[in-house]
């Protein structure tokens, strides 16, 4: 069997925390929320990961990154770039903005042979996650290749109290199957409920606190890297006529396009663990707090790299 890889996307810009967020220090000992996923990933039995970077950032990630899980696994480095595109299209004038969560998955193509696992840098997820969905990998070769998994979060375990969030609202089968994912960009909480827009706030739509959402966990076969690239020419003719600045290639739209095509099932693996992540800067003392608590229940030592 092929060892699962962990793919980490680091490359986002942080624009609504106002700076590099992805190696902010939350804890005493100067470590960042990445590393609190490392360490559960090796625990869990991951060996290999590929981090998805700007080329900007490569210095400071590998100084950081050696000190600690550097040490443990096998570690890439794959850049998102605005000019990884297919032959016959190119970058349109004005365009900043990244190509979005499938395009950064796509990046580390050429290091990808097996199963692999994709996660946000700047996001916790708990032990249990990296648990279930390294079992999940472990165990692709006795399915088809086109089952694919996803760790599922209540939408309670995910929220910020210090403004909107992005998320992946889900709709599950009775046997735990993803139906249907639709990527919801401003969540929040209002007074006693959390609700949506999709009007940029002129209306709300409330949402049931338990409803399963993604995170951007998922769990792959090596296949997926062929629909990622597959798809990425449709995706730019259709966003080039008609939000060519903005327009995002997202891994949960795709995900989703291929289940409701049959060509894809994705089994949702739920977690009862609470989210931490700082989206703002307001975010950093709850997850700082958190974290340090976590670590006086014993669940992480107090040095995480020895």
């Amino acid at each position: 069997m092929k060892e699962p890889t962990l793919i980490i996307m680091a490359a986002g810009m942080g624009s609504r925390y106002g700076g590099l967020k992805q190696i902010d220090p939350v804890t005493e000992q100067g470590e960042i929320i990445m590393d609190f996923s490392l360490y559960d990933a090796v625990r869990a039995g991951f060996r290999k990961t590929v981090f998805v970077i700007k080329r900007e950032m490569e210095k400071d990630f590998r100084e950081l990154i050696s000190k600690g899980a550097g040490r443990h696994m096998d570690i890439k480095y794959a850049f998102q770039e605005l000019s990884d595109l297919p032959e016959g299209f190119s970058v349109p004038e004005g365009r900043i903005k990244p190509w979005g969560t499938s395009h950064a998955v796509m990046s580390c193509r050429k290091y990808i042979d097996g199963p692999f696992a994709v996660i946000n840098a700047d996001d916790y997820y708990g032990p249990e996650a990296f648990k279930s969905i390294y079992r999940f990998l472990s165990e692709s070769e006795k399915r088809p290749d086109n089952e694919y998994c996803m760790i599922g979060y209540e939408l309670r375990n995910t929220i910020t109290e210090n403004g909107y969030v992005s998320r992946g609202l889900c709709e599950i089968s009775k046997q735990d199957l993803l139906e249907h994912i639709v990527e919801r960009k401003k969540i929040m909480r209002i007074g006693k409920e959390i609700c949506f827009s999709e009007d940029d706030g002129t209306t709300w739509e409330p949402v049931p606190e338990d409803t399963t959402v993604s995170m951007n966990f998922w769990g792959y076969t090596g296949k997926m890297m062929q629909e990622l690239t597959d798809g990425f020419p449709a995706f730019l003719k259709k966003t080039l006529a008609e939000d060519p600045l903005k327009g995002e290639y997202l891994l949960p739209t795709l995900t989703d396009e291929l289940i409701q095509e049959g060509k894809a099932s994705v089994k949702v693996l739920p977690s009862g663990d609470r989210w931490y992540g700082v989206t703002y800067k307001e975010d950093k003392p709850a997850v700082v707090s958190s974290l340090k608590t976590l670590k006086e229940k014993g669940a992480y030592p107090k040095k995480l790299w020895k």
